[in-house]
Order: structure tokens, then C-alpha cells, then sequence
């Protein structure tokens, strides 16, 4: 084998690692590149939608299920450590803990029933899970804030060292978006990874070779929602204040989005899918009124065009262009 050949087996061995070291040092040195505070805290957010897609493409696109609901467990995870933290007075990283922990208890009852369905009949039931939380939110008054928000959560602290600025914020988020990545990556690539890809493939198949399909769809269903949670607490102590309309059914649909743009199944599109969405509204300001539709139109279009999302079918479109360049070169 020549060096060429070995630095090729090389690269190809161990691509995914170099990829995640290669973003790794994107995001070391972005902050001396662009220190712009309003540009950093649009990259921040990304890093917490990032987190939340994460887990919702694990669910949908390796698992082969539908979620519209999933804004319920990020508000969960954002009401639950605000509340622990301003009314009860807990420590911010152990409320995150706590609450993280509370939500996969109740992603775990209310996943047991609803994963007995299917299809629209789960997104249904996932939506309605996320009804009932909004309304739960605009009503509880006393607890949540109602309508008006809940105001004063304090920030994320090390010590004496606050995470209070978008500088030290930046590191800590992508830091933990990059931690979830990892996580995802891992999982995708294990038995357990391989067993949820089956069952997105053909579930009585899967449960043909062996795989548990329903304890399977409820692990990845409750392992979804903690990350979810974890976002949401992020979010809570990030910007010290949250409102009702932060998780509502329109947020459960722009996760969705998100997760269909990048690539159902693509953990590196998850990325490009929360920044594209979450960018779209600078990016259209004008619009801002009709960002709903527009976030549809997308959709629509994506679906009809690249049904595997636009980063995975572009890709698959170069590959094919590629291909086809490689066999006139050998024929001709």
C-alpha cells in the first residue's frame, strides 16, 4: 500500500472524527473572527435549537416516527429549571438535572401509550401533547407567569464564573451542542443505532430479526425529550426570561422543519437544518409577518424535490453528477 493509499484509508477510517475536531476548531476561533455580541447570541441559538434537533432526528428520522410536540418538552425543560431556580432556589445545573430527569419520567408515560400508534395517529396525539402544555402555561398564572412570561431566571455559573455574556456563552453551548453531537454520532453507529435504522426501514422486519421495536421507539422517544429539556434550560438561563409563545405548536413545527431540511436520518444535516431555520428570519426581516409560510413553502418544496432533506440531497445530486462525469471519462 503506498502513502497515499494509507493517508486515503486514513482519512476515510476516521472521517467523523475529523469532521467533529475540524467544527470543533471553527467554533474555537469564531468569536476572534466575529465578536459581534448580536452575531454570537444567533449562533448561540443554534447551538440550542442544534441540541433539540438532535434528538427529534433520532426519533424521526432513525426511528421512522413523527413528533409534533417535541416544543413541550423544551418548554418543560425551560419552566421546570426556572422555576426550581426563582421559586425554590435550587442551584441552575442541578434544577437542569432534576428537571432533565422529570421529563424523562414523563416523556416515559406518556411515550408507553402513544407509541402504540402510528403515523398521523401519533402526530395527532404529540400535538395534542403540546396543546395541553400551552394551554397549561397561559393558565397556571401563579406558577408560570401566565401569558405575561416568567421573568428573572438567573444565569448559568461556574463559582464565581457567570456564563452572562455571549462571549462565554458561545463556548458553553456549543460545548454542550458538540457533546450532543457526539452522543448522536455514537448512537447512530452502535447496535442499538442500527436496530432504530431497521425499524425506520420496515418495522415488522425489524421485529422479525430481533429488534424490540417498541422499547426501542420509547428509549429513543424519551432520550429525544431529555435533550429537549436540556435545550430548554439552556434556553431559560441563556435569556432570563420565556414566554408561553416560546413553545407553542409553531415551534414543534419549526423543529420539525428543521429536522426534514437537513436530511431525516442525517445527524451532521440536523445542523445545517437549526441554522438555516433559525437564520431565515434575519435573513427575511421584511417578511417577518409571513415567516410561517414561508417556513411551509420550504417544507412543501423540500418534501417534493429532496424528500431526504436538502443537505443529504444535494449531496446525493453531486455524487450522482460525479458518477456520471467518471463514466464518459472511462468511455470516452
Amino acid at each position: 500500500m503506498t502513502d497515499r493509499q494509507k493517508f486515503l484509508y486514513f482519512i476515510a477510517l476516521h472521517r467523523t472524527g475529523l469532521w467533529v475536531t475540524a467544527l470543533s476548531l471553527l467554533l474555537l476561533v469564531f468569536p476572534l473572527v466575529e465578536n459581534n455580541p448580536y452575531t454570537l447570541g444567533l449562533t448561540n441559538l443554534i447551538a440550542i435549537h442544534a441540541i433539540v434537533v438532535l434528538g427529534l432526528n433520532l426519533f424521526i428520522g432513525y426511528a421512522g416516527q413523527i413528533s409534533l410536540g417535541h416544543a413541550a418538552f423544551f418548554g418543560l425543560g425551560a419552566y421546570g429549571s426556572a422555576i426550581a431556580c426563582v421559586t425554590f432556589g435550587l442551584d441552575s445545573w442541578l434544577a437542569m438535572l432534576l428537571v432533565a430527569g422529570l421529563v424523562a419520567l414523563v416523556a416515559l408515560l406518556v411515550g408507553i401509550p402513544a407509541l402504540r400508534l402510528t403515523g398521523h395517529y401519533l402526530a395527532m396525539a404529540t400535538l395534542g401533547l403540546n396543546f395541553v402544555f400551552h394551554t397549561i402555561l397561559l393558565q397556571w398564572d401563579q406558577m408560570t407567569g401566565g401569558p405575561s412570561g416568567f421573568y428573572g431566571i438567573p444565569s448559568l455559573s461556574l463559582g464565581s464564573f457567570a456564563f452572562d455574556d455571549e462571549l462565554r456563552l458561545h463556548y458553553l453551548l456549543w460545548g454542550l451542542a458538540l457533546l450532543s453531537l457526539l452522543l448522536c454520532l455514537n448512537l447512530v453507529r452502535s447496535g442499538v443505532g442500527r436496530g432504530l435504522s431497521a425499524l425506520a426501514g420496515d418495522e415488522i422486519a425489524a421485529a422479525a430479526l430481533g429488534v424490540d421495536t417498541r422499547r426501542a421507539k420509547v428509549k429513543v422517544f424519551v432520550l429525544s425529550a431529555v435533550l429537549a429539556s436540556v435545550a430548554g434550560s439552556l434556553f431559560a438561563h441563556t435569556y432570563g426570561f420565556i414566554s408561553p409563545d416560546s413553545f407553542g405548536i409553531f415551534v414543534s413545527t419549526d423543529l420539525v422543519i428543521m429536522v426534514v431540511i437537513g436530511g431525516m436520518g442525517s445527524i451532521w444535516g440536523s445542523l445545517f437544518g437549526a441554522a438555516l431555520i433559525t437564520l431565515l428570519p434575519e435573513w427575511m426581516d421584511l417578511f417577518e409577518t409571513y415567516k410561517d409560510f414561508v417556513h411551509g413553502g420550504i417544507l412543501v418544496l423540500v418534501l417534493m424535490f429532496l424528500p431526504q432533506g436538502l443537505i443529504t440531497g444535494l449531496l446525493d445530486l453531486l455524487r450522482v453528477q460525479l458518477a456520471r462525469l467518471r463514466q464518459k471519462n472511462v468511455t470516452a
